[in-house]
Order: C-alpha cells, then structure tokens, then sequence
C-alpha cells in the first residue's frame, strides 16, 4: 500500500489507491465498482429498498464476548472454502462475462491470487501457490470433511445436526454481475451448496462496512503498487459497531501473511517487495479468505465526435476534462447506472464518486502504472533522490512508536517492544538504517522518512486560496478516528505533520516506516474558511468549526463539495443526475465545456440506447464492461456511429468469503 496523495477536494481529502487491485482512501483505499454488462441472466432473488435478508440457516452461535470474533458456522472452516474455490468453474464465468472474446484471450483473465498475473509482483514463480481447478469430485471430497454432507434424495447439503449448506451472497443489480452470479449460483447447486443471491440496487458500501454478508461479490481496481495491508492485514479488520476501519471485512488473520504484506508495503526495495508478496500469495491461496475470479476486459463507448477523452487501466477517464470538446455541443453527459453514495471520498470507496470526484479536482494522476505530479510545484515528487524527502537516522527512546521488522506498529516500553495492548511482540526485531534486520536494543538507530510536500498555489471554487489552515484541516479530518475513514494506516504511521505554509507541508514518519511510494505523503486540504449553509447546529459556522465526527454526514462536503478542479457540482437530484458547471477560478487550462451531466439509468441497455440515440456522449468502464452490451457498442463503433475503446483492465472480480460472525 502507500500513503495518501495530497488533493484539494472539499469531501475528498483523501486520494486514490495505489495498488494493483485497489483505489481510493486513505492508505490506498481499494474502491467497489459497479460493471454493468447485458445478458439474460435468471435472477432468482432480488434486494428491493426495504426487503430484510435471509439468515443463514446454520445454527446461531453462541453471544462473542467481542463482536465479529465466534467463527462463522460453516466459511470458518477452510475446507469449506477450498471447495466452493475447486467448485467454481471460472472459465464459465469469463464466458458468460465476455462472450465475444476468443478463447486464447479469457485464458488470460483468470485469476488464482489478489495479483493479476500481469503484474510484477504477481507470483509465478513460486512453487507453492495452491491451484484451485475445477474439480466436482475434489469439491465434494472437501466438503464431505467438513460434514457438510450430500445424501442420495438431498438437492443440498447438510450437517449431522440437518442443518443445510446456505449462504447468502450480496453484489450488485448490474447485469454484469448477475449474469456472472446467476452462473456461480448454479455452479454451487451442482456441489450442493444452495447460494441465496441479492442483487443489491444500492452501493455495497453498507454491506461491507457493517459486514452483512456471507459471501460478497465486488470488484477491485487495479492500480500501480499491489494490494495487501487495509484489505489482509490482521489489524485491519472492522469489527462494527466499534470498529468499522480497515477494509479486511473477511476477518482473515494469518500471521505469515499479515507480516509479509506489512514488510512487501515498508520497503524501497522492488525484489524485497516480491519476496514478500510471494510471500501473502502463497498464504492467501492456502486459505482462501477471498476467490479471485478473473481480470476484466473493459469497453467503453463515446459519441464520435467527442474529443480528448483518455481511456486507460489504471486511471479514472474523467481526468482530463477540461480538454474534451464535442463541436456544437456545450454539455456533455456521462451514463451512470450506480449513483454515488457521497461524494466523501474519505469514507467511501465507489468508482462511481471517484470518476465524479476527478471533475472537481486531483493533485496526481496514475495512468498505465505510473503516477504524475499534476498538483506539486516544479511537477516534481518530492524524492530523496531531488532531495525533496529526507532518511534519517534517529535513535529510539522509551514511548516513541515505531514499525518493527514485521511492518508492525510498535510502541517502546519498558526497553521493549509492545503491540497495541501493551502485550510483548515476539519477534524484537527492527531495521536499521541499511535496512538490515537486527535485534532491538534500547538505543537501536532506525532510518525515518520526513517529506517536504510543496504544491501549486491553487484556488477553491469559491475563489479563496488554499491555504495552510486548509491543509491542517484535512490532516486533523482524515486522522481523526471518529470521522469514519475507511482506514487509518498512514495516519497510525505518522510522527509529525506540519503545514509551513500555503503550499509547504512535512510529514515525518515514525521510525521504520519506508513506504516505497512515500513520495505522495500528504493528507489533502478542506476549505476551513467555507460557511455552512445547511440547516442543523452548524449553520453560519465555518467548516473549521465542524466536529470531525460530523463531517461524513455534512451536506458540504457529502453531497456540494468544493474543489480545485476545472467543475463545480452545482446541482445534484437524487436518483436522476448531477450536474457540473465550470470552476470560474479553476487554474489550469480553461474547460472546452460550459457543462457535465452525470444521468443515471436502470440498467445499461438503457445508457448504450442513449448513446446510440445521442442523447448520451459517454458509458464508461464503471457502466459498461463485457458482454453483448459491449458487443452492441463495439459494432456500432465499427460501424461508424460511435466511438468505442477496449482495455485490458488489471481490475478484478472476486468473492469474499466473511469468516467470522457479530
């Protein structure tokens, strides 16, 4: 994982991921995104507002005596889920997926760990990954030894107690992914495992926050650096109502795992990186927490005559918008088929509010693997090499925290090391500042990062400048433990921040902690002088004035933000469309565009219609993906009519299995 990018973005004070299969939020946030892909699929439940979910009919476990901690009665059991992963036939869900793709092509999307195996760190020359191929029989061998048993007259399994084999499972309504889920279903049923799917028409943000699953079907999206501490980490599970940080939402802790995703995330080094992913890889398959399911191939569609739209795998396609330009047109709209859930990027994770968050500004971009220093003075990271960042050697004393050899959050006492219950750690290791591995002594020397973030002088769309208190506002927001971030890993991670002044902060990061992508430290800025216009205790107060636990449910920044970006969100009616004008005091190139409209469809037959009638000028990736929409799509383009564009995307489907229960 890495550190938070610095972005000027009222309700978006965090930035986007940089992992190979997550994006958004603090530490690299992983973001939910919703595909939408035609095909007929046989939707045999469906979540409507209001409608209560099953409970699963496996028998009630005992009350925890803390909450999210008793095994669940049947996914705790890791033969249970090794079968369902030999159970599952993943070519059948490529091509059901992607239909109009060769054969050789959709060999090339499945998946077998949280890494995409055209990533560098994806792991393929480690031996002992556990494969997991189609299997009946080994699926059945598997759930018969965790009794979990078929008889000849069962259509499912059951229990010695009679209890049957149910799970439920949630995902989206997009008919991409019921036909997918509709096809898993019935790969499951085959094996005897009756899955109740609900097809939900809102955001699984809920679902994953509160951990209301059995089984969830979601997709990660891929970015440079892999995935690993908010998603596997064991201090990274949400143990709601308490705890609702972290996004391991599985409940997976393996040790060895959680150790080498920490140390593959706090290292400079690309080969100690792939040691220690291989590493998480080979624990991962081991276990199976998570069933990767495949990479997805991505279209989308655009008017023809629209141009200066990019396209690209690893970066939202709103980015840039200042310089599309359609002739004739003034507008241009965009098909959602999800709506945002809030335009706080600090407690949500949808692709959704991210392409609508780009319009109204970013201070970096991270197109094809790559990042690019959009909002920093001079366009320059601040690198230890340009001497924008600084490692140090410092000597620890009693109380100061530190990250130990294992990438653990450590606190000095007693001469000690102590994790955060004040228990012993086993392992009193550290690294010294040659990044070698030694025993910890009281007076032991650990390299530490301090970073000198400078940014363009910039503007809020209100046309006040940015200022220091701005900055200082976002810090204490996006690491204030009450404000409902998604994570605080960075934030744990850091000794000291400093705004210097309007464009001038340092971050200095407690001893140990060497990020390989340190160089985008930053905490984002919120607009501390803005008035607060909504009704509630807060009206005429300024936004400096704001709790921090009050900041996620604040029209001001949840629903009309302001930004540094070329747009304004000057309108948003729910359930029909957001409307952006330009930012008369955006700084950079002045938008082509008066306007963009976001609309919103029931599904996505209803969004390529309205892009073939010309009604619509965009369905990007986050609506559509594969299928026959995308077959409609890509032979209008040939034909003329449009214009379309295909991707090889590293984002990825996969189902998680939740392991323990409230």
């Amino acid at each position: 994982m890495t550190n938070i990018k610095k972005n000027h973005i009222a309700g978006l004070a965090v930035a986007t991921a940089v992992t190979l299969s997550a994006c958004g939020g603090p530490q690299g946030t992983p973001v939910v995104q919703t595909v939408v892909v035609q095909a007929p699929p046989v939707v045999q439940t469906v979540v409507v507002p209001g409608t209560a979910a099953p409970q699963p009919t496996a028998a009630a476990t005992a009350v925890p005596k803390e909450d999210w901690t008793s095994p669940h009665p049947i996914l705790s059991d890791t033969k249970v889920r090794q079968g369902i992963a030999h159970c599952t036939d993943r070519d059948s869900l490529i091509k059901a997926s992607f239909p109009a793709l060769p054969d050789a092509d959709r060999n090339k999307l499945r998946m077998d760990t949280f890494i995409v195996k055209d990533s560098p760190f994806y792991a393929k020359d480690n031996a002992n990954l556990v494969q997991y191929p189609f299997d009946q029989k080994k699926a059945g061998e598997l759930f018969d030894a965790a009794g979990w048993k078929k008889g000849e007259k069962d259509k499912f399994r059951k229990n010695d107690k009679g209890q049957q084999l149910t799970l439920r499972f949630y995902t989206t309504n997009a008919q991409f992914r019921q036909t997918w889920g509709t096809v898993w279903t019935r790969q499951m049923e085959a094996c005897g495992v009756e899955i109740q799917p609900f097809y939900s028409p809102v955001a699984l943000s809920s679902n994953l926050r509160n951990r209301d699953f059995d089984v969830i079907g979601f997709a990660w999206v891929g970015q440079p650096e892999p995935p690993g501490v908010t998603l596997y980490a064991c201090d990274q599970i949400p143990r709601p109502p308490k705890v609702t940080a972290g996004q391991n939402t599985m409940g997976w802790c393996n040790e060895k795992a959680s150790n080498a995703i920490k140390a593959g995330n706090n290292t400079l080094s690309i080969d100690e990186r792939k040691k220690q992913y291989s590493i998480a890889q080979e624990e991962f398959t081991k276990d199976m927490p998570s069933l990767p399911l495949f990479q997805r191939a991505e279209t989308g569609g655009f008017n023809k005559n629209l141009k200066g739209v990019k396209f690209n795998t690893t970066e939202y396609y709103t980015v840039g918008a200042e310089k599309w330009e359609i002739p004739g047109k003034d507008t241009a709209v965009l098909a959602f088929t999800q709506e945002p859930d809030t335009m706080s990027g600090l407690v949500t994770s949808l692709a959704v509010q991210r392409n609508a968050g780009r319009l109204l500004g970013y201070s970096t971009t991270q197109y094809d693997y790559a990042f690019q220093p959009i909002g920093y003075a001079d366009n320059k990271f601040p690198t230890i090499e340009n001497g924008g960042a600084k490692l140090n050697e410092v000597a620890v004393k009693e109380g100061d925290k530190l990250v130990d050899a294992n990438g653990n959050l450590v606190t000095v006492k007693g001469g000690k090391l102590v994790d955060d219950k004040g228990a012993e750690v086993k392992e009193q290791k550290v690294k010294n500042a040659k990044f070698e591995v030694i025993d910890f002594k009281a007076d032991s020397k650990l390299p530490q990062l301090a970073i000198t973030v400078k940014s363009k002088a910039d503007k809020w769309s209100d046309g006040q400048p940015v200022k220091k208190a701005d900055a200082e506002l976002g810090y204490k927001v996006t690491c204030a433990k009450d404000s409902g971030a998604v994570s605080y890993f960075t934030c744990d991670r850091t000794a000291k921040f400093e705004a210097v002044d309007d464009t001038t902060s340092v971050i200095t990061y407690v001893p140990g902690y060497t990020p390989p992508t340190y160089y985008l430290a930053g905490f984002g800025s919120l607009p501390s002088h803005q008035e607060i216009k909504s009704e509630g205790a807060y009206k005429g107060k300024k936004l400096a004035d704001v709790a921090t636990k009050d900041f996620k449910s604040l029209p001001e920044i949840a629903e009309t933000p302001l930004g540094t970006g070329p747009f304004i969100l000057s309108k948003w009616e729910k359930g029909k469309n957001m409307t952006f004008d330009v930012n008369p005091n955006f700084t950079g190139e002045k938008p082509k565009l008066k306007r963009i409209i976001i609309q919103f469809f029931g599904d996505t037959n209803a969004a390529v219609a309205a892009l073939l009638q010309g009604t619509v000028d965009i369905v990007g990736s986050e609506t559509l993906g594969g299928g026959s929409e995308a077959e409609v799509v890509l032979k209008a383009a040939k034909e003329g009519k449009i214009a379309a564009e295909s991707l090889a995307s590293a984002t990825w489907e996969h189902i998680d299995f939740n392991l323990n229960v409230k």
